[in-house]
């Protein structure tokens, strides 16, 4: 007994400690956004909290929310699914073979006690397959199934019930009558419950060194238009959320002409039990110094102070002169054009130097060689016989020649004749 206490109690320690903390996880909702706002003081901050999902929409006929459906699947002699049925709470079941017409139903009260079982009356060898129970409800966004596998014997002493791991099996007798079961209490699927009055969000103000379940609630809103303020600011009408949260799914929270006091955690609560959604908005909100006011002084005009009438007809217009700083790239490219420019003509006066210097030694060359030639001819190194020049200049009074040339040539030949001679 001893013993079974002890271990009682180190259960007690494991287990207990996660259960607390996980109801108080579903109790507060999963954070699914966490924000820092700051803004200074006098200003208005605007907190925001939307979710499609709160968006509350009734359904009068009910028919088009909750849908249930049994499906066949069949792996021999060929894969096949075949549709058995299916119900909505706003109208009957439809069974979709002739054949299964008064042989094979689901209660008609499932949508009120959740019982969605495929009941058989007369099971036959064609049953045979795999069966699945589908649940779908279209304004949650809720799909849930569950399979179960028919097999059809001729013998009693084979029929059991027995899970493969995987499914739930039946082995049922030719002839018999079985239910397949599919069973969904949750208030999600069943009638009779006020949608509107498990929608529910409320706002939440943690100041700072306050605990969490400590903190204050400023507003309760529900979708049945019910609504509690129990922050005094709200009754300031400082804060406030908009009249059709619900409609447009936005329970964004307004803080008007905030102050230091309002700093702190604000959190925003969304529950709609009805869909199993809880979800929580976390916003930390600083209050900085307010703005310096803007001075904007309109000039006073005293009655006393009349306009005086003006003299001159035109005001004159006023020419300013404003000289903008260059840029530094612009003074670099014009520094690089007058460096341009003045190695360009320090290349032509180089050019016009070296020509100069060229011309001047040729000059030098040429008056160098006259002047040798010069000498040559003072020292007696060519001599020329009077004779001789007298000959070669010697010109035929009758010559008839045609041109210069025929002349000079013939005088050359002469000339040469002497020399032979």
């Amino acid at each position: 007994m001893h013993g079974d206490m002890t271990l009682f109690h180190i259960l007690a320690v494991l287990f207990l400690p996660s259960a607390w903390g996980q109801s108080n996880t579903n109790r507060l909702g999963v954070v699914v956004e966490v924000k820092n706002i700051t803004l200074p003081a006098g200003s208005k901050a605007v907190l925001p909290c939307h979710s499609p999902r709160m968006v509350w929409t009734r359904d009068r006929l009910k028919d088009r929310q909750r849908v249930v459906h049994w499906d066949l699947v069949r792996n021999s002699p060929e894969y096949s699914v075949e549709r058995i049925l299916d119900m909505s709470p706003g109208a009957n079941q439809r069974v979709y073979n002739g054949f299964n017409k008064g042989r094979v139903s689901i209660p008609q009260s499932a949508f009120s006690d959740g019982n969605f079982s495929l009941v058989f009356n007369n099971v036959v060898p064609t049953d045979r397959g795999v069966y699945t129970c589908n649940l779908h409800h279209h304004y949650c966004q809720i799909h849930q199934s569950i399979q179960i596998q028919l097999n059809v014997t001729k013998s009693a002493k084979k029929e059991k019930r027995y899970w493969d791991g995987e499914k739930t099996v039946f082995v049922i007798l030719v002839g018999s009558s079985v239910a397949l079961p599919c069973v969904n209490r949750r208030p999600l699927w069943r009638e009779g419950l006020q949608e509107d009055q498990q929608q529910v969000a409320h706002w939440d103000f943690q100041p700072p060194g306050v605990r969490p379940d400590k903190a204050d609630r400023l507003v309760d809103l529900y979708a049945s238009g019910e609504r509690r303020e129990n922050g005094p600011l709200f009754l300031k009408n400082k804060m406030s959320v908009e009249e059709d949260a619900f409609t447009v799914g936005d329970f964004s929270l307004s803080i008007s002409d905030l102050a230091p006091v309002d700093k702190g955690l604000y959190s925003c609560h969304l529950h709609h039990h009805y869909c199993g959604l809880h979800e929580r908005r976390i916003f930390r909100l600083t209050v900085g110094p307010a703005l310096p006011p803007v001075l904007t002084a309109a000039p006073r005009i005293l009655q006393n102070d009349a306009p005086k009438p003006s003299t001159e007809e035109v005001e004159r217009p006023r020419v300013v002169n404003v000289i903008l700083p260059e840029h530094r790239s612009h003074f670099m490219q014009q520094m690089g054009y007058i460096l341009a420019t003045f190695l360009l003509l320090a290349f032509i006066v180089a050019a016009i130097i070296v020509l100069t210097r060229r011309r001047r030694k040729r000059g030098l060359e040429y008056d160098m060689r006259r002047s040798h030639r010069g000498h040559r001819m003072d020292g007696g190194d060519i001599s020329l016989d009077t004779t001789e020049l007298k000959i070669c200049n010697q010109e035929p009074l009758n010559s008839d020649y045609k041109n210069n040339l025929l002349k000079e040539r013939d005088m050359s030949k002469d000339c040469n004749k002497g020399e032979q001679i």
